[in-house]
């Protein structure tokens, strides 16, 4: 997997941050990891293998793909 980096609004180069996955157009998202059982248990179907991380809208609504 080869990942492009599109972009962050973080000044010290740690996360947040989006790379898109070459091969696939897929979308990888960089973030604090979210860790609050109670905002876990709000989430809908997150499977054992998955993670959510928490991202500024700004990091969105300046990168994310429009396509």
């Amino acid at each position: 997997m080869t990942l492009r980096f599109i972009g962050t609004t973080s000044e010290h180069g740690n996360c947040p941050t989006l790379y898109e996955v070459v091969e696939t157009g897929d979308i990888v998202v960089q973030g604090d990891q979210l860790i609050d059982q109670e905002h876990l248990a709000q989430l809908r179907d997150l499977g054992a293998h998955e993670n959510a991380v928490v991202v500024p809208r700004e990091l969105l609504s300046r990168f994310a793909p429009k396509e």
